[in-house]
C-alpha cells in the first residue's frame, strides 16, 4: 500500500507550473524542473506492512528536486493510511540537535570545547576522575561507561517503559557499572552518557530546560510544526505512526507510549520527515551554526574505534562513504518500534530523511532490508546532477 506525496511535486510538475524554491526560505514544497525517476524509492517502501516494517516515510532531495512519499500503514489495528506529515521518534538523531545547541553556545563564547565535565558540573563525574572534555563528550570519545539494566530483555523494557529517569540517575547508574571504559580521547565508542552530560551542561550554562533550548534555539526558527522534545510525556501527539516491537515470543506489542527520559538528549526527539529535512538543510547549509563552529559538525577525531577501523564520528554527524555518492554525512537513530535517520553532503545540496516504524527496532546494528534500500535509492536519486 504505496502513498505517493510527493507534495506540490506531481501537482506542479504536471500542470507546467513548477519553480523552484527562493534561496534562503525552508520547508520549501518538493518542486522539480522536469519529472523525476523515483521507481528505486518507490520499490524501496513497497510491499508494506511486512514483518519488519509497518510504515515508513522517505523525502528525498537533490539538484533535480525532491521527492517524499509513504507506505504502509499508521496503525495495524485499524489500517489507517499514513499521513505525510506523521509525527514519529528519532532516536539518536536527537544527538545532531543536541549538538547544534552545544555548538551554539560554543559560538557564543558560554562553553568552550576544551572545558571539561569537572569545570563545568563538578561533582557529577567520581572524584579522581581523568578530565573529560566537551568535544570528547560529543564526538564518542570520553570513555565514559554507559548504564546496564538489572534485565535487558524487551519485556522487562516494556514492563518499565513508563519509568521516569533524571540525567542524574542516569549517569550514576553508569558510573555503577565501573570507572571507564578508556583513558579520555584515546579512543571513539559510540555511547548515549556524552549527550545526557551534554544535556546537563546545556541546563547549567543556560539556567533553562534543555527542552526550551531545543524549541527556542532550532524548532521555533525554523518553523519545525512537527518536532518536540517531549520530556515525560509519553504520547505522540497530532498525526502520528504507531510504533510496534516483536516480543521474544513473536507477537507485536504497540509501543507508541513510552517515556523517553532515559535517553533525553540523546534520543528523546519526536519529528517529521519534511522538518527533518528543513533541519537537515539548514544545518548543512551553515544556517544555524557560524563558520567558527560549523566545521565541528565535520571533525573526525584521530582515532580507533573499539573495532580498530578509523573513527567515524564528529561533533553530532557520522561520516558514510556510498558507492556512486562519494562522502556524506549524517545520523541514524532507532527506539522501540521506530527507525530513524537524516543526512547529506555537506553542503546540503543533496539530502535524504526518513523514518520507520520497525518491529525490531534496538536489534543492535543491523537495519532492516528496507532501510538499506530506502539509503540506496535516496542517496543515489539526491546524487543525480
Amino acid at each position: 500500500m504505496i502513498k505517493l506525496v510527493a507534495a506540490t511535486l506531481l501537482a506542479a510538475t504536471l500542470a507546467g507550473t513548477a519553480t523552484p524554491a527562493s534561496a534562503g526560505t525552508f520547508g520549501h514544497a518538493c518542486v522539480a524542473p522536469e519529472p523525476l525517476d523515483t521507481a528505486a524509492l518507490e520499490r524501496a517502501i513497497a510491499g508494506l506492512p511486512n514483518d519488519d516494517v509497518t510504515a515508513a516515510l522517505v523525502r528525498a532531495t537533490g539538484p533535480d528536486g525532491c521527492w517524499s512519499g509513504t507506505a504502509g500503514v499508521a496503525d495495524r489495528r485499524t489500517g489507517t493510511p499514513v499521513n505525510p506529515d506523521a509525527r514519529f521518534r528519532i532516536g539518536s538523531v536527537t544527538k545532531v540537535f543536541t549538538a547544534v545547541v552545544v555548538l551554539q553556545l560554543v559560538a557564543e563564547h558560554r562553553i568552550d570545547l576544551a572545558g571539561t565535565v569537572q569545570e563545568y558540573l563538578p561533582g557529577l563525574l567520581p572524584a579522581g576522575y581523568p578530565a573529560v572534555t566537551v568535544r570528547q563528550l560529543l564526538d564518542h570519545t570520553s570513555g565514559l561507561p554507559s548504564p546496564v539494566l538489572d534485565d535487558e530483555s524487551v519485556e522487562y523494557q516494556l514492563a518499565h517503559r513508563f519509568d521516569r529517569w533524571t540525567p542524574e540517575q542516569y549517569v550514576a547508574a553508569a558510573f555503577a557499572q565501573g570507572r571507564k571504559e578508556f583513558e579520555p580521547g584515546r579512543m571513539q565508542h559510540y555511547r548515549n552518557i556524552g549527550y545526557i552530560i551534554a544535556g546537563m551542561l546545556v541546563e547549567k550554562i543556560t539556567g533553562r530546560s534543555y527542552e526550551s533550548q531545543v524549541r527556542d534555539r532550532i524548532v521555533r526558527p525554523l518553523r519545525l510544526t512537527g518536532t518536540t522534545a517531549p520530556g515525560h510525556d509519553p504520547a505522540l501527539h497530532g498525526p502520528f505512526v504507531h510504533g510496534y516491537q516483536e516480543m521474544t515470543d513473536g507477537s507485536l506489542q504497540d509501543v507508541t507510549r513510552w517515556d523517553q527520559s532515559f535517553g533525553w538528549a540523546a534520543s528523546a526527539i519526536v519529528s517529521t520527515t519534511n522538518d527533518l529535512d528543513v533541519f537537515t538543510e539548514a544545518l548543512l547549509g551553515g544556517k544555524l551554526l557560524p563558520p567558527s563552529v560549523q566545521a565541528e559538525l565535520f571533525a573526525v577525531p584521530p582515532v580507533d574505534d573499539l573495532t580498530g577501523k578509523h573513527a567515524s564520528y564528529s561533533v553530532g554527524l557520522q561520516r558514510f562513504t556510498l558507492p556512486g555518492v562519494g562522502e556524506v554525512w549524517g545520523k541514524s537513530g532507532g527506539r522501540y518500534g521506530y527507525l530513524a535517520g537524516l543526512g547529506g553532503t555537506r553542503d546540503g545540496h543533496r539530502r535524504l530523511v526518513y523514518g520507520l516504524t520497525a518491529n525490531d527496532a534496538k536489534n543492535g546494528d543491523n537495519p532492516t532490508p528496507v532501510t538499506q534500500r530506502i539509503v540506496a535509492a535516496g542517496m543515489t536519486l539526491a546524487a543525480r546532477g
